[in-house]
């Protein structure tokens, strides 16, 4: 059966119709995660929940543990990811409180792990669709049956390294690009999903302009809570339905992306990160 986890700011675990099972602190060979996952079902869904910034919003941006992050959600059986994100609007028809359904990333972060692939093993995985269209097919049309107007099918989110939001500069170079709101987290997340094979898809919350806006030349923590808190009752209805009526079935490239990605010789990968990477890997023992 399917597992879905939610990346999200913590409150998206209080689902109306959700059970809470358990709790577990996973150990991996990455650190540990953010936080506990937390489990739970939804009449007969398996969901697992992550608070990306851990709870109380005590990691910056590039001090979340993505790596362990991914690894512990696979270990235990995870097969599709939806993130729920705040994002900052590049584009004047993206308002603050809409909607986006991202599908594309540009990913300007210096700082941070962002493969499993590396001490040994090397793997070149594709990421020119780098979200799962199946699952974003859902995921909007359930937004728009609870949100008539706002909603965005498709996006290209800068992923900036943070914490510091955007200059004018800067911001002023990412409309120029074509780009359509920014964030801090989510390629990085994307990146580590496709390589240990689990379907990922966004549901970005607008809460700013970045700093481009003549009317809105500033972003303030503040702003953005405000306008983030505007949105949650109406994710947790979009997450609910959406959940409920995913498909166990995936059909899409994302369930067999590793295969015939990893260029090193079989017969010398070291064992320690055969070890490290078995939850990734296991579908592919054939090679030892």
């Amino acid at each position: 059966m399917s597992k879905i986890a939610v990346i999200g700011g913590s409150g998206f675990y209080e689902l109306d119709g959700i059970q809470i099972t358990k709790s577990e602190i996973i150990n991996t060979p990455f650190g540990y995660p953010s936080d506990e996952l937390i489990f739970g079902t939804l009449k007969n869904k398996e969901v697992v929940f992550l608070p990306r910034h851990g709870k109380g919003h005590i990691l910056n941006p590039s001090e979340v543990p993505y790596r362990a992050n991914i690894w512990a959600l696979k270990k235990v059986g995870v097969d599709r990811i939806i993130s729920i994100t705040a994002c900052g609007s590049l584009k004047h028809n993206i308002k603050p409180t809409d909607f986006v359904i991202i599908d594309q990333f540009i990913d300007l972060t210096k700082n941070r792990k962002n493969t499993f692939f590396e001490n040994g093993i090397v793997g070149h995985i594709s990421m020119a669709q780098p979200i799962c269209k199946q699952m974003a097919g859902y995921l909007y049309s359930y937004a728009l049956s609870k949100k008539s107007t706002g909603i965005h099918w498709g996006g290209t989110y800068v992923n900036t390294e943070g914490p510091q939001f955007s200059t004018k500069a800067e911001s002023k170079l990412y409309q120029s690009w074509g780009a359509d709101v920014i964030g801090m987290t989510n390629a990085t997340e994307a990146k580590l999903a496709r390589e240990a094979e689990i379907c990922y898809c966004s549901l970005g919350c607008v809460t700013d302009y970045d700093s481009w806006h003549p009317d809105f030349s500033a972003v303030t923590v503040d702003m953005i809570i405000a306008y983030l808190n505007k949105n949650v009752e109406v994710a947790k209805t979009i997450l609910k339905d959406f959940i409920l009526t995913l498909p166990n079935e995936r059909t899409c490239i994302c369930k067999d992306a590793l295969k015939d990605s990893i260029i090193t010789d079989p017969k010398i990968i070291p064992n320690l990160q055969r070890i490290h990477l078995s939850p990734l890997l296991k579908k592919y023992k054939k090679e030892k």
